[in-house]
């Protein structure tokens, strides 16, 4: 059974150390445990195979929104060791506070029906497929934006995104993918909902891309992306070598630009390309819309790590001890 774990975001800090088999408590990083074999064959012709496969070091950090810190903010996210480890946000629609409904129920009961159905055959390993059977098996009044990034163990990486959450594949210093935002109209993004208007599995976009060894996956909110820009999420993770420190980073970044009124974000930026932008008699006194965007921040990071599988074929017969066992066996 593959090790699942799912989260809502908290008071500013990474993530908590009730999860020692998941997050380390000092460093909130995650190797993905795999399980290394070392087989052994009572043989005497032998051919030796090496089979390298990947998978994901995992650090992740959470900073609600300032006005929602006493509520834990509506952001939900998971993290799940099977096959090549599979990650998942989900941000819930802050609009239904006002017909008296908590945003965060349904991201929260998403997340937590996708870690049930992680290793489900019908899924069959595919985040288009977990989204929709997620979806159905919600019952919470809300809506939420979601994006799930699966890492297969070949290098193979398949994302499936409905709404502004997203995703960005780095590789040395320039960044390979990257996951662009659906909206209906500015602000008003693509969502997964409990009414018949929302959107469905059908409307996310599909994605596959081939990571190696090195490679850093960025995931989070658009509370990471709307504050920081691409340039600046590609310097912090190369100044920081572990997952955990990155993750927190970048989260910390996004807070710091969110409550700058002088930063022009990439929030902004968009806001004066779609018509918004303050009134006539200040952009004659040369001022123009500027400012992070206040928010929920869910950071992800995930290096994508290799291991070896070594393999001895011989005449069909094996024994198989894992690693663990090595001592006893030199014993």
């Amino acid at each position: 059974m593959a090790m699942v774990t799912v989260f809502r975001a908290s008071i500013s800090r990474s993530l908590p150390t009730s999860f020692p088999n998941l997050l380390s408590s000092s460093s909130n990083r995650n190797s993905i445990p795999k399980k290394h074999r070392l087989l052994c064959y009572a043989a005497s012709s032998q051919t030796k195979t090496i089979r390298s496969e990947v998978s994901f070091c995992i650090g992740t950090h959470l900073i609600p929104h300032p006005k929602k810190v006493e509520r834990g903010g509506e952001d939900a996210f998971l993290v799940s060791d099977y096959n090549g480890g599979v990650i998942a946000v989900a941000d819930g629609v802050s609009g239904w506070a006002e017909q008296n409904v908590d945003p965060s129920l349904f991201p929260q009961e998403l997340m937590a029906n996708a870690s049930c159905l992680v290793e489900d055959e019908e899924v069959n390993y595919d985040p288009q497929i977990l989204i929709r059977k997620a979806h159905a098996a919600t019952s919470a009044v809300g809506s939420a934006t979601v994006i799930v990034a699966m890492l297969e163990t070949n290098g193979t990486l398949k994302i499936a995104n409905v709404g502004d959450c997203g995703l960005r594949a780095i590789r040395g210093d320039r960044i390979i993918f990257s996951t662009s935002p659906q909206e209906h109209y500015f602000d008003c993004p693509y969502q997964l909902s409990s009414e018949m208007v929302g959107q469905t599995y059908l409307d996310a976009v599909v994605s596959r891309v081939e990571v190696m060894e090195g490679d850093t996956i960025v995931m989070g909110s658009d509370g990471l992306f709307d504050n920081v820009f691409d340039h600046e999420i590609v310097s912090t993770v190369a100044g920081h070598g572990d997952v955990a420190a990155a993750a927190k980073a970048l989260a910390n970044l996004a807070s710091i630009h969110s409550t700058n009124s002088e930063f022009e974000s990439p929030y902004s930026l968009e806001a004066r390309s779609k018509g918004f932008d303050v009134p006539f008699w200040k952009k004659v006194l040369g001022m123009k819309l500027t400012g992070g965007k206040l928010d929920d921040i869910t950071v992800i990071v995930g290096q994508v790590v290799r291991s070896q599988h070594i393999s001895l074929l011989a005449e069909d017969q094996t024994i198989e001890a894992h690693t663990e066992q090595e001592n006893k066996l030199e014993s």
